[in-house]
């Protein structure tokens, strides 16, 4: 029989500044440069009415930033046409009826659905938040089914251009993404060198499998520069399972893979055998999200027409944009959304009186707002939200200038609506399956321990690296599970002491394989030599 597990709700750690993502200015300067020119032409035009259509479209330049670019162009292209279809969905939905009830239920699917997709596809940062952001928009003005294909048209057209934007940035660096998630890998493994276990151990070979991902993505062909950088990390596993390992060695050849120079101190290797890919999430893992997310953008969408708030909108996309991994992510979630709504409006209150004063200001506000956020958001989701709020008002001046106070006190009405609501069906909705899935990942632990030590007994091992990497993926899934289970509640007490025997054996084995493969004779490299390699 279930027990009731609640776990303490963190707050000064949930609100606490992280140190700046590495390339915290990518995403920042990519949305001002997608979003700003369509919304001058616009401007130019006299139709700044339909920003919100060509803002669909341009959003999307704040994806996979961190995928290889052969990679990024499928992923971005892939982001455009999940866009444009949702807010197609929404607009056929806003020119067959202007019922607010059924508004907000087709809301809240939609907004189900996009989480679900974006989970399933590990799609990463902004995740479904931008795609509820257009679709809750879109689906609250007023429509006719002659303006569906001219609107989005314009969403495509800009899209198009974010995915210029996007793909951009490889004509001068063709592979930096690569060479930052292998600098990343390096810095982890070199905080965790001859000491750490359990979660901190976990995190370098996590770190070790993004970068291995990186450089195995769809589409990502083998050349000098990526054998080199798969060296480096070859090198880097290794000091990982070495006490008197040099971790200063690691971050040096870290520091030097920045921009476009040599790739240090690795030797030129024949390909690798094939790398585990992350494995495709279960649709019945995410199952419990999907509810939560439906119901809790249903819930916050009719307690705001209830109210008579008059934008539900705004209160459906809050919720949609707390839900995480379990309930208490998804409660640190909306106490920053919260927090950094009630600032943000604020910042809205200190701008208004400036955008009013012509058209041009108003634009270049928003774009100023664009670029705060993504700069700020990684450093922690509350303060990003300080300028997410102003910019989500100044939009809706886009059409005409509306009352800075009206605007404000339905900001504040529905953010709180939303939080509330959307917070409550993350509790309500039990994720019972977290345990279970939580066993499985301990039993594919063990299985794949278990194959590894019995290579590793026989007189003539032969290559280890298949069965090391598999156990490497399987306990980053096991950590990731762990972690998930660990945060929710309504469930059965979880198996704490086989999870930490299960990494602890894991770990010692990943080291056994490790230092047998250093031992062994070197016969993946071209040479006994290190050789610098020029990308």
């Amino acid at each position: 029989m279930s027990s009731l597990s609640l776990r303490p709700l963190p707050l000064a750690q949930t609100l606490r500044l992280g140190r700046p993502s590495a390339i915290w200015f990518k995403p920042a300067l990519s949305v001002v440069a997608s979003t700003l020119p369509p919304n001058l032409v616009l401007l130019a035009l006299g139709r700044l009415d339909l920003a919100l259509y060509t803002m669909a479209g341009a959003l999307c330049a704040l994806y996979a930033h961190d995928r290889p670019y052969a990679a990024r162009a499928r992923v971005l292209a892939l982001v455009v046409l999940g866009m444009t279809a949702g807010l197609a969905a929404a607009l056929l939905t806003a020119s067959l009826t202007s019922d607010p009830v059924v508004l907000v239920t087709v809301g809240a699917l939609l907004a189900a659905v996009q989480k679900t997709v974006c989970e399933a596809t590990r799609i990463g940062p902004p995740g479904n938040v931008v795609v509820a952001f257009v679709m809750s928009a879109a689906l609250f003005v007023p429509q006719t089914p002659g303006q569906i294909p001219g609107h989005l048209a314009l969403a495509l057209g800009a899209g198009a251009w974010a995915w210029l934007i996007g793909m951009a940035p490889g004509l001068f660096r063709p592979h930096g993404p690569e060479r930052r998630a292998v600098a990343a890998a390096l810095r982890a493994v070199a905080a965790q060198v001859g000491g750490g276990a359990g979660a901190a151990r976990t995190a370098a070979y996590a770190a070790l499998h993004t970068a291995r991902s990186a450089l195995h993505a769809s589409g990502v062909r083998p050349d000098p520069t990526r054998r080199a950088l798969a060296a480096l990390l070859t090198e880097a596993e290794t000091a990982l399972a070495t006490p008197d390992a040099d971790a200063a060695v690691l971050r040096a050849h870290a520091d030097a893979l920045r921009g476009t120079g040599p790739v240090p101190g690795a030797a030129v290797t024949a390909p690798e055998p094939p790398y585990p890919r992350p494995r495709p999430v279960p649709l019945a893992h995410l199952a419990p999200l999907a509810l939560r997310t439906a119901l809790g953008c249903a819930l916050a969408g009719y307690a705001a027409l209830a109210l008579g708030v008059g934008r539900p909108s705004w209160a459906l996309v809050t919720a949609a944009a707390l839900y995480q991994a379990n309930v208490t992510r998804t409660w640190s979630r909306a106490l920053q959304r919260v927090l950094g709504n009630l600032l943000g409006v604020l910042l809205f209150a200190a701008l208004a009186p400036l955008t009013h004063l012509h058209p041009v200001v108003l634009v270049l506000c928003c774009a100023a707002c664009n670029f705060g956020a993504e700069a700020l958001i990684a450093r922690n989701y509350w303060l990003g939200s300080v300028c997410v709020t102003p910019m989500a008002l100044l939009i809706t001046e886009f059409a005409h200038l509306q009352d800075p106070g009206a605007l404000m006190t339905q900001r504040v009405l529905d953010t709180l609506v939303g939080a509330l609501t959307g917070f409550a069906a993350a509790v309500l909705v039990t994720n019972r399956r977290a345990g279970r899935h939580l066993e499985h990942a301990l039993t594919a632990v063990e299985e794949a321990r278990a194959h590894a030590d019995r290579l590793l007994a026989r007189p003539r091992p032969g290559t280890l690296e298949p069965a090391r990497r598999a156990l490497a993926v399987a306990l980053v899934d096991l950590r990731v599970t762990a972690d998930t289970a660990l945060g929710e509640w309504w469930q059965r007490p979880l198996p704490e002491e086989r999870l930490l025997r299960a990494e602890r054996a894991g770990h010692r084995t990943l080291g056994e394989t490790a230092r047998h493969t250093r031992g062994a004779p070197a016969q993946a490299h071209d040479s006994g030599t290190t050789e610098a390699v020029r990308p």
